[in-house]
């Protein structure tokens, strides 16, 4: 299956297609030089499928985990590049999750003002979510993508069959992505996690969840409106992250997140039962003073408030404004429950 992004000059193709990594060269320019950055945790066997394909690359593996998206580590690329002597007519390739993406891409958006990146997710997290709409960025004293750009692959290219050698926790964590992409766009997408087996589903679960960013992206590239609706359970979820980091994938920390967020308690039962149907963690020792330390560095906040998504009725979001005054409150009262 082929979806296009259609941000005009920005255009790309999603090529979603079991085994497409075993033709790298229907889909794009082998010879072109091309710096491969994926992470430990990516198995040998899509590692050397990539690099067997690609007759002139540079290959980088890092750390797996948020660590990796640091100054250390994105220097150290850059180095790495200039070493090898790239320049705007080479290309990276992202070859791993949503971490390896965001490096990739923040790495390919600086270095020489921009070049070429392609998109090879392999995770159920970056397949359905982080992949395309071209947010890359590095985080800075455990404060999630506080530094990065908009920059678009030029490319996305989704294997399933890399799902395969994921972890049961890894795809739990990107399948929370897609529930919230139910949440707020989708009740038939929701309705599947509730209802139905997720496994069996898991491919219209992928489509479903990459048509609603793509449709979302094309219609707000830059986040200044509805985009805003895909951090559902975000505002949170990436104070949880920051707070406990790396005790939560970022998946996880997402589905906490809209568990808090969500004061529609008959939706909040909802989603708690798919979170546990899931198999995700749904306890968690909140911390209201804690969290809203990390919450008021959000990059979607102001001095005094920050946006906040609300659901009040499956497959509808509503943007909203709240103090973090406000915000301190709602905290205080998930830790006292």
């Amino acid at each position: 299956m082929k979806l296009v992004v259609d941000l005009k000059e920005r255009s790309y193709p999603i090529i979603l297609e079991r085994g497409c990594t075993e033709h790298l060269g229907d889909y794009l320019d082998v010879n072109r030089k091309s710096f491969v950055i994926s992470d430990e945790g990516v198995p040998e066997v899509w590692k050397q499928r990539i690099l067997s394909q690609l007759n002139d690359a540079v290959f980088m593996v890092v750390e797996q985990g948020e660590d990796a998206k640091s100054f250390e580590v994105y220097q150290k690329c850059l180095k790495e590049m200039l070493k090898h002597n790239f320049h705007r007519k080479d290309q990276v390739i992202a070859l791993g999750g949503g971490v390896v993406g965001d490096l990739s891409g923040f790495v390919a958006a600086s270095y020489m003002r921009g070049i070429d990146f392609i998109q090879i997710p392999t995770t159920t997290l970056s397949q359905i979510d982080s992949s395309i709409g071209g947010k890359v960025a590095i985080n800075v004293d455990h404060v999630k993508n506080c530094v990065g750009a908009f920059w678009q692959p030029k490319l996305v290219l989704i294997d399933p069959d890399t799902l395969s050698t994921l972890p049961k926790r890894h795809v739990v964590s990107g399948l929370i992505e897609a529930l919230k992409a139910g949440c707020i766009q989708d009740e038939e997408l929701f309705r599947i996690f509730e209802e139905e087996e997720i496994e069996e589903n898991l491919e219209e679960i992928l489509v479903r969840s990459l048509k609603i960013k793509k449709h979302v992206v094309e219609e707000d590239e830059t986040e200044q409106g509805l985009r805003k609706i895909l951090n559902y359970g975000h505002t949170i979820g990436h104070a949880i992250e920051s707070c406990e980091m790396p005790k939560y994938y970022h998946g996880e920390a997402v589905g906490l997140g809209m568990l808090m967020i969500c004061e529609n308690e008959e939706i909040r039962q909802r989603i708690l039962n798919c979170l546990i149907k899931l198999g995700a963690p749904v306890d968690y020792q909140l911390n209201a003073n804690q969290l809203i330390k990390y919450l008021v560095k959000d990059k979607k906040a102001s001095n005094v408030s920050t946006s906040i998504i609300t659901v009040s009725k499956i497959g509808e979001a509503k943007i909203e404004t709240r103090t973090f005054e406000q915000m301190h409150e709602l905290l205080k009262r998930r830790e006292s429950e």
